[in-house]
């Protein structure tokens, strides 16, 4: 494989099930050929993030439309069991196979020379921790991974990895501008999950969710504080985009939540966001210089 985007980051940010719309972000990406050498994802975006990579069209719809019409994906029922309300041990570590529900290519995936990063947070540690291709020896380092990122607090159970346990990297902030600007980036293209102008409001209910957390009260305060660096996050972005170094791509409207289940919700959701990116592309291709052919 090789990339035409070399010194631009693209992110994509998290946000569950919104993440049907953004998929048909993602696919008018790999249909114009615009390849970028960088990528970081969170939770949802780390989904995004590898299928992305492995160039995989079909993968980046089934995996947040078609997996809802799995009776395995989850539910109110499988919540109780424990198991999540997306069950998360099956959809990230049972569906990578040939032949099951979302079958990917880890050999492709890494012949990309491109460069990955996906947060996920440490639940003991208290903070962010960034993984890369060097931790992922093969595709099941890989799902886990994933898995780690995508852990939403109280409706998916942690994800236990190399010695450490991880929720979702959404605690904190849901946006990872910080790991590629550490990583020297200047310029970003960043695919977000919410409307422009949106900002995050403190979670309410404090003294509940310190209870539910009382054994990793570091859980608690990133879930409490998250607003503000998902805003801050979203402050510095709209100023890099007012100084040209930054393109931010809204989704025009977001018809589903985090948690939809609905396939035909989640369907419709990625057939807007999917023209929505059609329509959209020539001034994306005029951000990132290239003319995508």
């Amino acid at each position: 494989m090789n990339n035409n985007i070399m010194d631009t980051a693209l992110i994509f940010e998290g946000g569950g099930m919104r993440a049907s719309y953004t998929a048909g972000f993602l696919n008018n990406l790999l249909e114009n050929n615009l390849y970028f050498d960088y990528v970081a994802g969170i939770s949802a975006g780390s989904s995004h993030s590898i299928n992305y990579l492995s160039r995989n069209t079909e993968r980046a719809k089934r995996a947040f439309v078609d997996i809802a019409l799995d009776p395995n994906f989850g539910g109110w029922s499988s919540f109780l069991k424990g198991e999540g309300y997306f069950r998360s041990k099956y959809i990230y570590e049972e569906t990578h196979y040939e032949g099951a529900a979302l079958p990917f290519d880890f050999d492709l995936f890494m012949s990309n020379p491109a460069k990955l990063r996906i947060g996920a947070f440490d639940r003991m540690l208290g903070k962010m921790h960034y993984f890369s291709k060097t931790d992922m020896k093969d595709v099941n380092d890989l799902v886990k991974i994933v898995r780690a990122s995508s852990s939403m607090p109280i409706f998916m159970p942690a994800t236990h990895y190399g010695g450490h346990c991880y929720v979702d990297g959404g605690l904190g902030g849901g946006i990872a501008l910080d790991v590629a600007k550490a990583d020297g980036y200047k310029r970003f293209f960043v695919i977000l999950t919410r409307e422009k102008g949106y900002r995050k409001r403190p979670v309410k209910f404090d003294k509940l969710l310190r209870a539910y957390y009382k054994k990793y009260p570091a859980v608690a305060e990133a879930l409490l504080n998250r607003h503000k660096i998902y805003n801050e996050t979203l402050d510095e972005l709209e100023a890099l985009e007012r100084q040209g170094k930054a393109f931010l791509v809204y989704p025009n409207q977001m018809p589903v939540s985090n948690r939809e289940m609905n396939y035909h919700k989640l369907s419709e959701s990625y057939h807007l966001g999917y023209a929505q990116g059609k329509q959209d592309v020539v001034k994306w291709k005029k951000f990132l210089n290239v003319d995508g052919k």
